[in-house]
């Protein structure tokens, strides 16, 4: 936590709240310190912005796709949130032993596996690269859903505040059974963290994890408490 930070965050936050009614009551089940990777959906551009001012004073980080970094204003602004710079289309090591080393100093790190933007709220399916990063770190993960705010454009036009709601799951660690991690076994464990944080969701937003009959747990290793990973 910055002094930096500390300024960004609160107004922030006051903003924020003009035009979405956030309800928060699951957030204090997120631990104050990592390392641990949350894992959650991607719905719009407000998902950053209310997660990160919601989940302060937490010492935070996350991905974002490289080109925001061409904007002054949103590069000071993932200056002061620890934003790491991912170069999409290819496999960026660099971004990748950047969030590990942001886990070894007991971070939290802020992952969407799906790696892009739904709008709608629907789950995509999710890409596997969370799994590398969780096997090779050894952190723990932590599904974390929210839904509301794809309203937002609609109930601004009305004068109204939108509703959004965090769910927050149960913390598990990978445990890979001495398997290679080759990119069918990655994208299977991948699937089963999506699973997890769609059954967080109403059935409207579960997308192409709909059908919760075909969660597994095979891969994960839960924990017995969601304060203390």
């Amino acid at each position: 936590m910055t002094l930096a930070s500390t300024l960004i965050n609160l107004p922030m936050k006051f903003i924020l709240h003009t035009f979405l009614k956030v309800d928060t009551s699951e957030v204090k089940n997120v631990p104050m310190q990592g390392p641990l990777i949350l894992a959650t959906n991607h719905i719009n551009m407000l998902d950053a912005p209310a997660g990160f001012t919601h989940l302060y004073p937490r010492s935070l980080s996350a991905f974002a796709k490289s080109e925001f970094w061409r904007n002054p204003a949103i590069r000071m602004l993932f200056k002061v949130w620890n934003v790491i710079p991912l170069h999409r289309g290819e496999v960026d090591f660099d971004a990748f032993a950047q969030a590990q080393a942001e886990l070894e100093k007991g971070k939290i790190m802020l992952i969407t596996p799906e790696g892009t933007r739904s709008h709608s709220g629907s789950l995509a399916q999710g890409l596997p690269g969370i799994v590398l990063l969780a096997v090779r770190s050894g952190a723990p993960i932590l599904p974390v859903a929210f839904y509301g705010n794809e309203n937002v454009k609609e109930n601004l036009k009305r004068l109204r505040r939108t509703p959004m709601v965090y769910r927050v799951g149960k913390p598990f660690t990978i445990n890979t059974e001495n398997q290679a991690l080759s990119r069918e076994f990655r994208q299977q464990v991948t699937d089963e963290i999506m699973y997890q944080i769609s059954a967080l969701l109403p059935e409207s937003y579960r997308g192409v994890y709909s059908d919760l009959s075909k969660a597994t747990t095979q891969h994960l290793r839960f924990l017995s408490t969601r304060n203390n990973p």
